[in-house]
């Protein structure tokens, strides 16, 4: 065991939000972890057009302020999405609102998209610029917005030219209402609003970035195609499957399980799996698709991966595994992929 899984292991002493803005500034002072090696290009990606070195990705919520972007590439991420970011700052939802879920190596968060705001996320990601490695910004609408559409709009339009991507986060279950942007109707608006968007900014600056949807786990028959046709007819480039869950499974042991809030972490998997099949089998390869929810080893990552997801993304299993398990989890993935006899990730996509 590497001395910063030690440390991550110490943090649990720790509130959990305390532990992870100490894992924060441990990150900008250069104390993360590094992967020393170049990953095996068996598990390098081109998704929407970006080139990733590898296909396990760190997914928003841990690096919500484009704070550490480049440590958690250091570390061995193939690309980094920060935020969510709002347009406005905003403080989030009252303390305590993180918890861990030990018996179940699992997290309930209720932050509600607590961040410092367009401006500040902005000036890091400027101050970036020329450095190598994929970091998208994951875009959201303040609690209080009138227009909650105009927000995505405004971050898309203040971040372009500074982000490799973006995703548009509709699926948080801690800002009341935001999960309604799922809907037939109110998803067209939303899309075809960036889609409008997009075209003026691309006409503008001479270039175009990949635009993504993340999407619960928690939807109905009939949401899942619908949402791929207007996903599709809008021309974004890959949907997120999937974020937390409002469910709680029968099987949690933990005392904390009745807090409320999105769960994540290992009771995720099989579910947001499972959803991931729905969508991939919609898709009929017309969009691509990124494999989150309880992803903690490489067995889970091929197991996206053959479900339809050509990249995943992971954060909760962060808090068990140590800052090292990124690499564990490339390394293990390799293997699979080999044993299978198959010569490159996007080979294995939909396998199952």
């Amino acid at each position: 065991m590497s001395l910063h899984d030690l440390a991550a292991r110490a943090l649990h002493a720790l509130d959990p939000e305390d532990a992870h803005g100490l894992a924060i500034r441990g990150l900008k002072l250069g104390l993360g972890p590094r992967d020393g090696g170049a990953d095996d290009p068996i598990l390098a990606v081109e998704i929407a057009g970006l080139a990733l070195p590898n296909c396990v990705g760190l997914a928003a919520g841990f690096d919500k302020n484009a704070e550490v972007p480049d440590a958690m590439l250091a570390a061995g991420f193939g690309f980094v999405e920060a935020g969510t970011v709002t347009p406005l700052a905003q403080a989030g939802n009252p303390r305590p609102r993180l918890f861990r879920l030990t018996e179940d190596r699992a997290v309930i968060n209720r932050m509600g998209f607590n961040n410092g705001g367009l401006e500040p996320f902005a000036a890091r990601l400027a101050a970036r610029k020329g450095k190598n490695g994929v970091v998208g910004a994951n875009i959201g609408a303040n609690k209080d917005a009138t227009d909650r559409i105009q927000d995505y709009v405004t971050g898309l339009t203040r971040l372009w030219g500074l982000s490799d991507y973006f995703t548009a986060n509709i699926s948080s279950p801690n800002t009341p209402g935001l999960r309604a942007l799922q809907t037939k109707a109110a998803l067209e608006e939303l899309l075809g609003r960036l889609a409008e968007a997009r075209v003026g900014l691309k006409a503008a600056s001479g270039r175009d970035y990949p635009i993504f949807l993340k999407v619960a786990p928690d939807l109905e028959d009939g949401e899942v195609e619908a949402i791929v046709e207007t996903v599709v007819g809008a021309g974004l480039d890959a949907i997120i499957v999937s974020n937390t869950t409002i469910a709680r499974p029968e099987t949690l042991k933990s005392p904390l399980a009745g807090e409320s809030g999105g769960l994540s972490g290992a009771p995720l998997l099989a579910p947001s799996t499972a959803v991931l099949r729905r969508f991939h089998a919609a898709a009929a390869g017309r969009v691509a698709l990124i494999g989150a929810g309880g992803i903690a080893s490489g067995a889970d990552a091929y197991a996206k991966i053959r479900a339809g997801a050509q990249a995943v993304q992971l954060y909760s299993a962060l808090v068990y595994g140590g800052p090292g398990l990124v690499v564990r989890i490339k390394r293990e993935l390799t293997a699979r992929l080999r044993a299978d006899g198959f010569a490159a990730v996007q080979d294995a996509v939909g396998a199952a």
